[in-house]
């Protein structure tokens, strides 16, 4: 993901600083809930700034020291890892770069100063002597000898000469030379299906070793997208991928096309051309055609770092279930895979659930009931090269569009990669919030017959009343269709015990959240819409009141036989 900047206001009066520093470094500008001209809002600071330093987001606070240390404190991990970190006096009087100084922090400082006509309070020793450091390179840089970076700093503290080499070569530094090494290697890749992973690996190390070339220098690997879902080159890091016709360009400039390959694939050379397609305008091919037993590789260069890529990446769908809606029960992977993505598609509500931790990711709304419309459309999206969250309420594959995804490849198979990033479910929330009623076996049967015959519905019904399962009921209820959940509950009738507890479960995690327990004599449909999940315990389930006077709900798995038996 590539780091991206959020400066953090906490009120108003640094606005108009942050907005400063915005239009000069970029960036988002993150407030508090209810202050108007910010990017992006959060509840409490404190935890917003951790999750984006979590991201490897750089961090600007337009703040106190004190609140970004205590923000960042328990996360810190190592200095080679961590995102720079810069406090800024909100009348724009000091800028101090707390952490990250050579790896962009000190350089964002001075800018930010230079912007603000004021100081960057620089105190690492290479910055304020030299104005620079070894470890941190230029952008399309890459240091070879981090090693001797700590040594190589202090001889030239010290008046020691140290020198500095650019070369793609792989070329060992001292504590006197330090080694970098200019991203501009492109890697092309042709492979069998099924080849396996390690093959491929050993041909690039062996490859680059054959001609002394620095695995540091190589800035892309590229195929032909036939390859986009083929395991030995799709888990390769910064792969690119171009079409047959985009390849087949480079007829001219490949010295070993293969009409074999080119029947294939419909380009004569696939590891060659890629290379220089990667490489792009100007890029040569330095290491021809080699093979080992089912891959192919190729190497060009480009004429400078390559801090942009042609080419399209894999495309993914990360469907993500982000709870019942209270962004306390988000789990991180979830935060992580909406702030990752480029685009969100979903039910507008459920985007708007999340939109505290929009940046600036596409929106692709929907209205209640497209279901299939949403999954064609993350996939198109997908097809594109653009990593796509795909937003589902409580767990991305219960009831919700995981499955549908799988569906669609399935019927209509394309490369695009799938990640399915689970979330807490109605079902769970509901049992917690009223003690543990699914503490026992349990299932979940959805009472809409919109693609489910009633017949098979009933079906399930009786074998799960038959079974004695805790039961969750989804969709129990709506406009048009009204009667479901009470033959359901003629249905369990004769295996129920009247006073076997029921949850009413509605609104959960959000504003308006209502939990009752009742019991099953005392159900009454008209409580009931498409907003509540109902839970029906087993015939062992149990209610009891505690001195708080509330009654909770669980279903015991047979620990008292052994209490008992003691």
């Amino acid at each position: 993901m590539p780091r991206q900047i959020a400066i953090f206001i906490l009120g108003p009066s640094a606005l108009p600083i942050a907005q400063k520093i915005k239009s000069s470094v970029g960036g988002l500008i993150h407030g508090p809930e209810g202050l108007d001209s910010v990017d992006v809002t959060f509840d409490k600071a404190t935890h917003a700034i951790a999750r984006e330093f979590n991201l490897g987001q750089s961090i600007i606070g337009v703040c106190a020291t004190g609140i970004l240390i205590r923000a960042i404190t328990l996360h810190l991990r190592s200095k080679h890892a961590e995102p720079p970190v810069v406090a800024v006096a909100e009348n724009g009087s000091a800028v101090v770069p707390l952490l990250g100084g050579h790896h962009g922090g000190n350089r964002l400082a001075r800018e930010i100063a230079g912007a603000l006509n004021s100081t960057a309070a620089i105190t690492t020793a290479s910055d304020v002597i030299f104005g620079g450091s070894f470890d941190e390179p230029p952008e399309g840089y890459a240091l070879g000898n981090p090693e001797h970076m700590k040594a190589a700093t202090a001889a030239k503290l010290r008046g020691e000469q140290v020198d500095v080499i650019e070369t793609i070569q792989d070329v060992r530094g001292t504590e006197q030379q330090i080694v970098i090494h200019p991203e501009v290697l492109t890697v092309g890749l042709g492979c069998e299906r099924g080849t396996e992973p390690q093959e491929v690996r050993n041909l690039v190390t062996s490859t680059l070793a054959a001609h002394n070339l620095s695995r540091l220098a190589v800035s892309t690997f590229a195929s032909i997208d036939v390859k986009e879902d083929e395991p030995a080159i799709a888990d390769l890091f910064n792969v690119v991928f171009f079409s047959a016709e985009e390849l087949k360009s480079f007829g001219a400039q490949v010295p070993n096309p293969s009409e074999h390959v080119a029947d294939a694939v419909g380009t004569p050379s696939v590891a060659e051309a890629a290379a220089l397609a990667a490489a792009g305008p100007g890029g040569e091919l330095i290491v021809a055609k080699t093979k080992s037993k089912r891959a192919t590789i190729a190497i060009a260069r480009a004429p400078a770092p390559l801090t942009k890529r042609p080419g399209k990446q894999r495309g993914c769908i990360a469907v993500v279930g982000i709870g019942p809606g209270n962004r306390m029960l988000r789990s991180e992977e979830v935060k992580f895979q909406l702030a990752l993505s480029t685009d969100w598609v979903g039910y507008s509500l459920y985007l708007d659930l999340v939109n505290d931790l929009h940046t600036d990711q596409i929106r692709h709304d929907f209205p209640l009931g497209e279901e299939e419309a949403r999954c064609r459309k993350a996939i198109e999206l997908a097809k594109e090269g653009k990593r796509v969250a795909l937003v589902c309420s409580g767990d991305a594959a219960i009831y919700a569009m995981a499955a549908l995804v799988y569906e669609l490849i399935d019927r209509e198979p394309c490369r695009i990669a799938v990640e399915v990033h689970p979330g807490i479910s109605a079902f769970q929330m509901a049992s917690a919030k009223a003690g543990a009623l699914i503490g026992h076996d349990f299932c979940c049967i959805s009472l809409s017959d919109l693609l489910t015959p009633w017949e098979t519905i009933e079906r399930r019904i009786t074998a799960a009343a038959q079974g004695d399962f805790v039961i969750a009921f989804y969709n129990p209820r709506s406009l048009r269709r009204t009667d479901q959940i009470v033959k359901a509950f003629d249905i369990l009738r004769p295996h129920r015990n009247p006073d076997t507890p029921v949850i009413l479960a509605s609104n959960l995690g959000r504003p308006k959240e209502k939990v009752r327990i009742l019991r099953f004599d005392e159900f009454n449909a008209e409580e009931v819409d498409m907003l509540t999940v109902v839970l029906v315990g087993s015939s062992q389930s149990k209610a009891f009141k505690r001195g708080d006077g509330r009654t909770y709900a669980y279903t015991p798995r047979g620990y008292a036989r052994k209490m008992d038996a003691r």
